[in-house]
């Protein structure tokens, strides 16, 4: 089988187990709702009862960087779970239930068995950014003014560079692991590790987590930029699926 083939297979299954649906739910729900929560919040909150009358003074008027800002911590902070959760299994679990070794026995290679699941992967956040950007972009219009195109494409294509890098983290994972509860401890070590290292002074600037400020920078008309980080995020993917790749050529499956 080439590599097209088993891309559909996997396509098809992510529909089958909802991995699609589920990624896709999230993402939009959240895209769609991020500028209506920057906007209404502050109403909401002085709506509370017993909430005293000055509340307004704590709170100023929302703009369109409240709305970035939002719809960028609530993608970034939950899509990065999902990038773990729904990649985290996907050659462990396999391999557990033996439907590896079956379906290796015909004539597919293991570096298209990996890549496949990760194109797969990878075309479900692909498609799922970009229904939620377009409809995070038509409620800011409607609730603040017009997002420029290019930057905020700029942004959503660090949003997914992001993701991919802890999706091929979390891929090595599943494929080192001899256990689901294994892969799963090491994927969320590999987030803890790079989230941690990615927080520190000056050294943050050149981890993943730093192109999130970058692409806000771009929508805003800021002046962060974040190349270092960049070619290392695509450095980082590109080692973890080669280092995947030679780990399950030597593995007994």
């Amino acid at each position: 089988m080439n590599f097209f083939t088993v891309f559909r297979k996997e396509m098809l299954e992510q529909v089958r187990t909802y991995r699609f649906l589920i990624v896709a739910a999230v993402l939009v729900i959240f895209g769609l709702t991020s500028p209506a929560l920057a906007k209404f919040t502050p109403e909401m909150l002085k709506a509370i009862p017993g909430v005293p009358g000055n509340i307004q003074t704590l709170f100023p008027t929302p703009t369109v960087v409240d709305a970035v800002g939002q719809y960028v911590k609530n993608m970034v902070q939950f899509g990065v779970l999902l990038a773990l959760l729904m990649t985290m299994g996907v050659v462990v679990q396999e391999k557990e239930r033996g439907t590896a070794a079956f379906f290796l026995t015909r004539p597919v290679s293991r570096v298209t068995f990996l890549l496949a699941k990760y194109a797969a992967m990878a075309v479900a956040f692909i498609a799922s950014i970009l229904i939620a950007a377009l409809g995070c972009w038509y409620y800011t219009y409607l609730l603040f003014e017009p997002l420029a195109w290019e930057p905020y494409l700029a942004l959503n294509g660090l949003i997914l560079i992001d993701f991919l890098v802890y999706m091929s983290l979390s891929l090595l994972c599943s494929t080192i692991a001899r256990s689901n509860g294994i892969a799963v401890g090491l994927a969320f070590v590999s987030l803890i590790i790079v989230g941690g290292i990615g927080a520190l002074p000056s050294i943050g600037d050149y981890f993943p987590g730093h192109l999130i400020s970058w692409g806000a920078s771009l929508v805003l008309k800021g002046n962060i930029t974040a190349w270092p980080a960049l070619w290392i995020s695509l450095g980082v993917i590109f080692a973890a699926l080669a280092a995947a790749c030679l780990i399950f050529r030597r593995q007994e499956v």
